[in-house]
């Protein structure tokens, strides 16, 4: 699954980045566990859990649909979606003062991304089962 593992490797480094500033905003924080009251680690949090709640479920997707042989080119639609909206996710809810504009495109281009996988997997299925392709 070249595509599948494409997106995934490419998700990576942006998850490990978002780890390592809760990580760091704990230590400063002295907050072992939680946010310890902090409203910046609060949101550091919450920005990497969020792309720890999404990305499984929609590389999930995007795998099953390669598995089920859908046209690459849609493959990487759904991928770049997912990239485009885990990115644009993080950098508004990440800022103090919220971009709502980047947190609202990202979840829009976040649920595309699970609504187009699941449909391309759903087609990819009744395809395959009557041999529409």
């Amino acid at each position: 699954m070249p595509v599948t593992a494409l997106y995934a490797a490419l998700l990576t480094p942006l998850f490990i980045f978002l780890s390592l500033r809760v990580i760091n905003m704990r230590r400063e924080a002295r907050a072992a566990l939680g946010d310890g009251g902090n409203a910046e680690l609060l949101r550091r949090v919450r920005v990497q859990a969020n792309c720890a709640e999404y990305a499984p479920l929609a590389l999930i997707l995007l795998g099953l649909a390669e598995s089920l042989h859908a046209p690459e080119w849609t493959l990487h639609i759904i991928g770049l979606l997912l990239l485009a909206g885990r990115l644009f996710h993080a950098v508004g809810v990440s800022q103090a003062k919220e971009q709502f504009r980047f947190r609202v495109t990202g979840m829009i281009l976040t649920f595309a991304t699970l609504s187009c996988g699941a449909m391309l997997c759903l087609f990819q299925i009744v395809a395959l089962r009557f041999s529409l392709r």
